[in-house]
């Protein structure tokens, strides 16, 4: 495989890995996120250990997409091209800070003997709502508006279908306008409303990863000719 081809197939694998590695860790974290009382309860460390291992994968991942995208997309616009680098890199360092918080959770229920436990539920729904707040942020606030960054290199340049472009500068707005209404109150992060607004990214990501992968970038490019 030529170098251009090779970039777009592992960054299109890259978009996959984030996609199943976060809904499965979302899964796995189903007791910690959803007791109240976890702290001082019997627990499911494990799962929750296995879901902070698969976001730390999903973390890397996001960051590999923008570091292996970035070579082509410099080509149509540097400046653009470092800030998606930027927020793709930030958006992982925000997850990083919610997968702390959750295995301090952990830490808290392993080692919690002779403490009270009010203090100690207190604490755990602090963590908790420490992690909710970090996905508002990254996979919302920050995914947002690097999505729009992306999709706006991939319209200009061309390298792949321009309906694929569009359902990026569609869906970043929109989830971000959706992390308002959220960080105000209008409805929850989870929420019908919420999940409508993150259909057209979600699309926008997945639809993006199968192309990059079984087309690669759009034959007769200027950009990918040029390299």
């Amino acid at each position: 495989m030529n170098p251009p081809r090779t970039s777009a197939a592992v960054a299109g694998v890259f978009y996959l890995v984030t996609h199943v590695t976060s809904i499965a860790a979302l899964a796995l974290y189903g007791p910690v996120l959803n007791s109240s009382d976890y702290v001082v309860g019997s627990g499911a460390d494990n799962r929750v250990l296995l879901g902070a291992l698969l976001e730390v994968i999903c973390a890397l991942a996001i960051v590999g997409t923008a570091v292996t995208l970035f070579p082509v997309v410099k080509r149509q616009n540097e400046g653009i091209a470092l800030g998606y680098v930027g927020l793709r890199t930030l958006e992982a360092g925000i997850i990083s800070v919610g997968i702390v918080s959750l295995l301090a959770v952990v830490t808290l229920r392993q080692h919690h003997a002779g403490t009270d436990a009010t203090s100690l539920v207190t604490v755990g729904r602090a963590l908790v709502a420490a992690h909710d707040w970090t996905f508002l942020l990254g996979p919302n606030f920050v995914l947002g508006t690097n999505t729009v960054l992306l999709a706006y290199l991939m319209y200009r340049s061309g390298l792949v279908p321009r309906f694929i472009a569009v359902l990026g500068l569609v869906g970043g707005p929109l989830i971000f306008a959706s992390a308002i209404a959220e960080l105000f109150g209008v409805y929850k992060q989870v929420s019908v409303a919420g999940a409508l607004t993150a259909v057209p990214v979600f699309a926008w990501e997945l639809t993006l990863a199968v192309w990059l992968i079984a087309s690669g970038f759009k034959p007769g490019n200027a950009l990918v000719d040029r390299m």
